[in-house]
């Protein structure tokens, strides 16, 4: 009975003292301390009959789980539900906000005030152009120097700097695509979150800021132009910042110019060459995955282009004045009312004479001309 310092389960019996120094505290026991008890004497005839042992062990009584380990059963199955109805319902969680935004973009054609200047050949055009000093091809698409930012390694950066490059290589220099038979490598590189807006671009073309083909990539009109010379120059610059701590973004602004014959051959020969300019600025921007997979989001695009008409629309392909044409009716004027509802006027401007080859302009003077046309003065943009 646990012995006989023990303490009743149901503490004293009433009418009995509490203290320790009770006299009668080892021979009084109540009712709830005998039940409690794990020994129990036979009786004596019990003894006589079995010859048992004088006591015998009770079985011990089964209470269940005690009261602490119910409740932390509890507390885990209260947890537990709470996860899973926090994971599964969460109505003021705001919406996921696009990681790529649409692409804003900008077309501008030049029109020439005179006829198109040409030449027998485009080595000759180039070295009396402001072109002369530029270099061929993706040579002219230069890396700055890279240096690691406050959440992005220099890797990283090299790899944004890198992608743009491609991109730009891609949408501006490579027959296939400048011809309008392809735009698969250009659309590789092109965000995920993007595609849609690329593809819907191409399939129903609009000068609507959104989905002008001309402001993803460069291609003319196969019907009316060709490439008299495959070796295309090229000028400009490639700036890297880091716009968050998960952002990355790359700002290019080049120059390319195109030697162009017309598609046709005429009685006269194959036609004489001239030169076509686009200058294009492109805000790329970067995030992680994107880095991972080598894609861009293009999220600004301004394009100005010429010598071209205003009237011939650019948005779908381009359609450039070749040696000896002029523009057509329906150049920049001033009578856009701003007040009026519909669709918005379209931008149009005016080729800067600078900017066209000149036989009588010495090596210097070509590149001032570069100079002028490299910080946008080379054409007046107006809406027409």
């Amino acid at each position: 009975m646990g012995g006989p310092g023990g303490h009743p389960p149901d503490g004293a019996p009433e009418g009995v003292p509490g203290g320790g120094e009770d006299e009668y505290r080892s021979v009084v026991f109540d009712e709830s301390f005998v039940a409690a008890a794990r020994l129990q004497e036979f009786s004596a005839q019990e003894r006589m009959a079995d010859h048992a042992p004088a006591v015998r062990r009770l079985p011990s009584v089964k209470r269940g789980l005690p009261r602490q380990a119910l409740a932390l059963v509890l507390l885990i199955a209260v947890a537990f539900g709470t996860a899973v109805y926090l994971g599964v319902r969460r109505p003021n969680q705001p919406p996921p906000v696009p990681r790529a935004e649409p692409l804003q973009m900008t077309v501008v054609p030049l029109a020439p005030p005179k006829p198109v200047p040409g030449a027998d050949n485009a080595t000759y055009l180039f070295a009396h152009s402001p072109a002369a000093q530029f270099r061929v091809g993706a040579q002219g698409i230069n890396l700055p120097v890279s240096r690691s930012t406050a959440h992005f390694s220099d890797s990283q950066v090299v790899t944004a700097l890198s992608t743009a490059k491609d991109y730009l290589v891609e949408s501006s220099l490579d027959p296939e695509v400048l011809a309008g038979r392809t735009v698969r490598q250009v659309r590789l590189l092109v965000d995920a979150q993007q595609i849609d807006q690329f593809d819907r671009s191409f399939a129903h073309p609009a000068a609507d800021g959104r989905h002008a083909p001309t402001g993803w990539l460069v291609r003319f009109d196969p019907a009316t132009t060709r490439l008299a010379d495959p070796e295309i120059r090229v000028q400009g610059t490639l700036y890297v910042t880091e716009t968050s701590p998960e952002t990355l973004e790359v700002t290019s602004d080049h120059t390319f110019v195109y030697a162009l014959r017309p598609a046709a051959h005429g009685r006269g020969g194959p036609g004489q060459v001239s030169l076509f300019t686009i200058r294009r600025q492109m805000v790329f921007r970067f995030d992680r995955d994107d880095l991972r997979l080598h894609q861009a989001a293009v999220s600004g695009s301004s394009v100005q282009a010429g010598p071209l008409s205003c009237s011939a629309g650019s948005a779908d392909r381009l359609r450039p004045l070749l040696a000896g044409q002029k523009a057509q009716p329906g150049g920049p004027h001033a009578g856009t009312d701003p007040y009026a509802t519909g669709r918005a006027a379209e931008l149009c401007g005016t080729l800067s004479p600078t900017a066209e080859p000149s036989p009588a302009a010495s090596t210097g003077t070509a590149g001032t001309a570069v100079g002028r046309g490299t910080s946008g003065q080379g054409g007046t943009a107006s809406a027409g």
